[in-house]
């Protein structure tokens, strides 16, 4: 195999509930701090232990962080798995297994090679528990990959430190392990392998951090102070994130009580609910959840769109319908969000591409949703949620002050004759609020029955549909306030490609080859919904775009057909939703046969 630096990737097979992640996180981590770039996709099932689970690790010097679908080095230790494992190696690449047993003969492959390492028979005759034999066979592995892979000892020894430091045992048996498989690949194998590691200095502006931990610090960030929950995966953690962080800044100084309310609810009914109340008090509120519970939530949610009380919601969505597959990633929850709840409804939703934007857009969320008296949904997914990514060093600027929408004072409700809350002014499409015990001439209550600009109650159609009307523009300005597109050309493009959330990498990079063989297409990340007017041009400036989702049933495709003048043969859907992380080859595999029939095509017709 050719040398080959800082551009390989390495997937580790192993069982749920053997302690792998770990091990296999210690390695991104030191890569990491090498300042290599690098990204990593823990892919493991929804059961507590037993099935298998796998953790793909991609070194790109060029910043690719898509998954590879080949690999050059698999470190298979689930013998149910062996098969499909040695099937992914990369031609000329190697294969690393426990040689405690002997490898099944039909698993060879003469194009792979093989590195045979005790370890179960090393860490049994090292370590005395059997718990510990298990966790530290997975250290000891890491010790071994550390020497093949030439990455920097002192930044292992460093992170065991920071994980261990007060724990001499945990500490030293770890360190004995990491020497244990380090020793024995040194003595018994050429190292490095042909593709390693070298350092270099792309991440010294960067932060390793998931998705969930992100959008928590964003929601401190916003100034929420209130939030209800149902624990769900993959959200749970968000929750867990924004409890550490207010437990250190939403703490007094002088009195040490605490500055907010975390409500753990029943059900996620009741959470939204919570967050409900807790908003039209004046709080800003959220909670955190995945497709079952926005299924859940629906008659609430459209409660607050008609009574006009602002709530946000961080969908981290999963695999559906039903239970599905709650520990892989989807692009699911697109539609039912977008018009959450019976009747006419329509909502303003956000799409982060990395945890850099999941922190941005938690902020803005609270922002527009007050601005607006709106629910506002950040759609992330467990891919991003879930998974550590290289991102730049989160922006937090002292300066920002909350967007509190119209609320009016005590003051400006007495020098009013009469206040109507649904009765905007000087033609905008947004009434002002107030909060209730602010003045006797506010609102103490808010109706989410039939109601007339003036707040009462009606059945009688024109009333109705007034302010039926006016929520509908209301929703149409949102379009110039919410995150813009992300659009990006290229000479000579005459076909584009339109993208949400976490297809960004495995498109741009699909992009990226195609246009260095001489077809370039134009790119269009959608950030939010409603689509603003670059969206309807981007699509009408070219012959077709491709629009790439991760769901069956094309609903970002569906969402533009709706929403904008496009027509079907305008847009051509690529569909991947088995719940792993695409790869820029799912594209490619859909996308440049089409494009190269279409030049051959088109050459005939000119010769």
């Amino acid at each position: 195999m050719q040398s080959s630096i800082n551009d390989f990737a390495i997937k580790l097979a192993n069982v749920n509930g053997s302690g792998s992640a770990s091990a296999s996180s210690l390695i991104m981590q030191a890569i990491f701090r090498m300042g290599v770039p690098v990204s990593g996709k823990n892919l493991f099932p929804s059961n507590i232990q037993g099935l298998p689970t796998w953790y793909e690790i991609r070194v790109n010097k060029n910043g690719y962080t898509a998954r590879a679908l080949n690999y050059d080095l698999m470190v298979a230790m689930n013998s149910q798995t062996y098969a499909r494992d040695v099937k992914e190696t990369r031609p000329g690449g190697y294969l690393f297994y426990d040689s405690s047993w002997p490898l099944d003969a039909s698993l060879l492959r003469d194009d792979v090679n093989c590195i045979g390492i005790p370890l179960a028979r090393m860490c049994n005759e090292t370590f005395r528990e059997p718990r510990e034999r298990v966790l530290m066979k997975n250290i000891a592995t890491a010790g071994a990959l550390i020497e093949l892979l030439n990455i920097d000892k002192a930044i292992v020894e460093e992170l065991v430190s920071e994980k261990y430091g007060r724990k001499k045992g945990l500490r030293e048996s770890n360190q004995k392990a990491l020497q244990l498989g380090g020793d024995y690949v040194r003595e018994h194998f050429k190292c490095p392998l042909p593709f390693h590691l070298e350092t270099m200095n792309e991440n010294s502006d960067k932060i390793l951090i998931d998705g969930n931990t992100a959008s928590a610090l964003g929601c401190v960030y916003a100034g929420a102070t209130v939030a209800a929950w149902y624990p769900i995966t993959p959200s749970t953690s968000t929750m867990d994130a924004f409890k550490m962080f207010c437990e250190k800044y939403r703490k007094d100084k002088e009195s040490g009580v605490n500055n907010y309310c975390i409500l753990q609810a029943e059900d996620e009914l009741a959470a939204i609910g919570m967050v409900i109340g807790a908003s039209w008090n004046g709080a800003r509120s959220f909670t955190s959840t995945s497709g079952p519970g926005i299924s859940l939530m629906n008659e609430l949610l459209g409660l607050a769109y008609y009574a006009e009380i602002p709530a946000v919601i961080i969908d981290v969505q999963r695999v559906g319908p039903s239970t599905g597959m709650p520990t892989r990633t989807q692009q699911g929850d697109l539609i039912t969000c977008a018009y959450a709840s019976h009747g006419d409804t329509k909502h303003i939703l956000l799409f982060p591409s990395s945890p850099a934007e999941c922190f941005e857009f938690a902020a803005k969320s609270f922002d527009l949703s007050e601005q607006f008296q709106t629910p506002v949904f950040m759609l992330s997914d467990l891919d991003i949620g879930m998974n550590d990514w290289v991102t730049p060093k989160l922006d937090w600027d002292d300066s920002y002050r909350p967007n509190r929408g119209k609320v009016l004072t005590a003051e400006q409700l007495e020098a009013m004759p009469k206040f109507n809350r649904y009765l905007p002014e000087n033609g905008t499409a947004v009434a002002a609020r107030t909060l209730p015990g602010v003045s006797s001439k506010g609102a103490f209550f808010t109706r989410g029955s039939g109601h007339n600009k003036f707040g009462g109650y009606t059945e009688v159609p024109d009333e109705y549909q007034e302010v039926m009307d006016r929520l509908l523009r209301k929703h149409k300005e949102a379009a110039g306030f919410v995150p813009a597109p992300i659009i990006e050309r290229r000479a000579g493009a005459r076909v584009g490609v339109i993208t949400l959330g976490g297809c960004e990498p495995a498109a741009k990079e699909a992009l990226d080859i195609l246009a260095a063989e001489g077809t370039p297409l134009d790119f269009m990340r959608i950030r939010a919904f409603p689509f603003d007017e670059p969206v309807e041009a981007f699509i009408m400036e070219h012959d077709y775009c491709w629009v790439v989702e991760q769901n069956r049933d094309a609903q970002l495709r569906s969402l533009l057909l709706i929403e904008t003048a496009a027509t079907k043969e305008q847009l051509r859907p690529v569909l991947i939703y088995g719940g792993f992380p695409l790869s820029a080859s799912h594209l490619l595999d859909v996308i440049a046969p089409v494009l190269r029939k279409e030049s051959e095509e088109l050459n005939a017709v000119h010769s």
